[in-house]
């Protein structure tokens, strides 16, 4: 068959901050999706993304560590879940997560971690050469799109500050801490890796890093059909895809 019968495919749809809201709620609303299986299916995905970004054989570092860098709001569950997800792929994450949220379910996720024995950091040492010569990279999991500017805050303010000035690849979860979900970066940080969950969404069109991956397969057909996603093919079994 020649490849004039095959229109080419659609690029992905970049959502705006109410699109990326109207989404989840229809997820949770009326699809029953549960919160917690929502942050299950995008923390797993985004370890998976970590594994093809950066996999084990090709680490500098002797040892696999990456340093798991967590909100206090839904993006830190979902960092949380990711770090369990990393020990489990026989990576060795270290957690820093100084606020942590009175939500139960954040709870549940935190005792999950521990029970793991994945260690907490008591502070992020400001001293960035500490972290590059610790770890092989750090996963932003800080702000995400619920924040309002919330980096003006502490302690995210001095988390950015550091994050800023490390030498060691970042992977940042849907949109990078310190960046505006649709208009994009503005003195946040730069990150290698972007891991978009269910779409891209439109501040991603200024990502400038090394690999752009989706996590939106779980999505179902009508929600992909009613908000136009054109998702991106996934080949076999995979829950992410790089753009």
């Amino acid at each position: 068959m020649s490849s004039a019968s095959c229109p080419p495919r659609e690029p992905p749809r970049y959502l705006s901050k109410a699109e990326a809201e109207a989404i989840e709620k229809e997820l949770l609303e009326d699809y029953r999706f549960g919160r917690q299986q929502l942050i299950e299916i995008w923390g797993h995905a985004c370890a998976v993304a970590v594994t093809k970004a950066f996999p084990l054989p090709s680490l500098p570092r002797k040892q696999p560590t990456v340093l798991v860098v967590c909100g206090p709001a839904q993006n830190g569950a979902i960092g949380l879940v990711c770090a369990r997800h990393l020990r489990s792929f026989d990576y060795e994450p270290t957690i820093f997560y100084p606020k942590r949220s009175p939500d139960p379910l954040y709870r549940d996720f935190t005792t999950q971690c521990e029970k793991m024995d994945i260690p907490f950091l008591s502070y992020l040492p400001t001293e960035v050469q500490l972290i590059n010569d610790a770890y092989n990279a750090v996963v932003d999991a800080v702000l995400g799109a619920e924040a309002e500017v919330g980096e003006g805050r502490e302690p995210c303010a001095a988390i950015l500050a550091t994050l800023k000035h490390i030498r060691i690849p970042i992977v940042s979860l849907d949109v990078p801490s310190g960046w505006d979900a649709e208009s994009g970066g503005s003195g946040g940080i730069s990150p290698d890796v972007l891991v978009s969950l269910a779409a891209p969404k439109e501040c991603a069109r200024r990502f400038l890093g090394r690999r752009h991956f989706v996590a939106g397969r779980f999505l179902p057909y009508d929600v992909q059909k009613k908000f136009e996603l054109n998702p991106p093919e996934y080949p076999g079994t995979e829950c992410v895809v790089a753009l």
